[in-house]
């Protein structure tokens, strides 16, 4: 979707990229809703009046596998499949140092431009002269997920909604070429908490709509405005899971749990993972399925896969199906297993994101190509 954007924009290094058939602009705001799917947004739009005016012509499509934030950020950011930008789940395999890196905190992480060498939109657009502009909390800026995935931009901190709309009014207001690109996490949270069925969910969901509103009134009229998703969301009861804190026989020949509930990857000893595959299926069912790491590969699941990325995919990978989930209480943080809503898996209610376009008011451009600087 940002490469598209970029194209819009004039950055001669993406032209072409466009598949979604945006005008030709100086000024655009990406707003990126963190949890907000599609379907779940089509299912209670009631909630969101500013959106559901815009949803008729809204794309609906899929996020990539895993469906979870830290891989779809370097989707996001790069324009690339996992398999290229080499961050390929919540929490993942180092295979240089043997060690499980989780790549939302990236808590004593490797080097954020080692693990994902490949150039971000934003790194194109500003050599390209556009104006970036990151709009999102404090702790996003300079952090390893921030770095590896959308390293590029100018970082604006602002904390409550309200301030990160008028962060971003600044911003686009203030270069004649700009890009922003505005972060909320909180429809995300607060599906996790009580459920994205929750009034909990539809509340928040009508704060960003209201917000969203107001940046569509305060913005230049020549602006373009794209909302968008990482992922989406299934509720989980917790009668509905699979404790692998009280299940040996399926933790037997794993050295590293990895991944996450609606998702796992495990690191298996060496020779122990089509064993363990198969008394994973037995056990599960047709509730989830357990598959090979080359299985995964040789599908696609990733994209095309670089060699530096293989070893930090499972040599298990078990996705779960319907309503269902597996956790290790033992080994998961407390607050992880408890979590109500979830994601990582391939249902459509997590692999579905809107792309949804407000058009400028007035002032679309034929946008020049503008080369790299350099």
């Amino acid at each position: 979707m940002l490469p598209s954007v970029a194209d819009r924009l004039g950055v001669r290094r993406y032209s072409g990229a466009d598949v979604f058939d945006l005008p030709e602009v100086r000024r655009a705001v990406v707003v990126l809703v963190d949890g907000l799917g599609h379907d779940l947004l089509r299912e209670r739009s009631g909630h969101a009046p500013f959106l559901r005016r815009h949803l008729p012509d809204a794309h609906r499509v899929p996020c990539g596998f895993p469906t979870t934030t830290a891989t779809s950020m370097g989707t996001f950011g790069t324009g690339l499949p996992p398999g290229a930008h080499g961050l390929v789940g919540m929490q993942v395999l180092d295979p240089q140092v043997d060690r499980l890196v989780n790549e939302l905190s990236w808590e004593d992480g490797p080097d954020p431009r080692r693990w994902q060498p490949h150039g971000t939109v934003f790194e194109a657009a500003e050599n390209a002269g556009v104006e970036v502009t990151m709009v999102g909390p404090h702790y996003f800026e300079g952090s390893g997920l921030t770095t590896a995935a959308l390293r590029g931009a100018r970082f604006a901190s602002a904390r409550t909604l309200e301030d990160r709309v008028d962060a971003a009014v600044a911003a686009v207001r203030a270069a004649p070429r700009a890009l922003v690109y505005l972060y909320w996490g909180e429809v995300d949270k607060v599906g996790h908490v009580h459920g994205s069925r929750s009034w909990q969910w539809g509340d928040e969901v009508e704060s960003v709509d209201q917000a969203l509103a107001a940046l569509s009134r305060q913005v230049p009229d020549d602006t373009l405005i794209v909302v968008t998703a990482d992922h989406g969301m299934v509720d989980v009861p917790h009668e509905h899971r699979l404790d692998l804190a009280h299940e040996p026989d399926l933790m037997a020949g794993v050295r590293h749990l990895g991944g996450e509930p609606r998702c796992l990857q495990l690191y298996t000893l060496e020779g122990a993972a089509p064993d363990l595959v198969q008394v994973w299926q037995e056990r599960v069912g047709d509730r989830a399925r357990v598959l090979l790491r080359d299985q995964l590969v040789d599908e696609g699941w990733f994209g095309p896969v670089e060699g530096r990325v293989a070893g930090r995919i499972g040599d298990v990978v078990v996705t779960m199906n319907e309503s269902f989930a597996v956790v290790h209480s033992g080994l998961m943080r407390a607050e992880i297993v408890r979590l109500l809503g979830l994601h990582g898996s391939t249902s459509d209610a997590e692999l579905a994101v809107p792309v949804i376009v407000v058009p400028p008011r007035r002032g679309v451009v034929r946008a020049s190509r503008v080369g790299d600087r350099g």
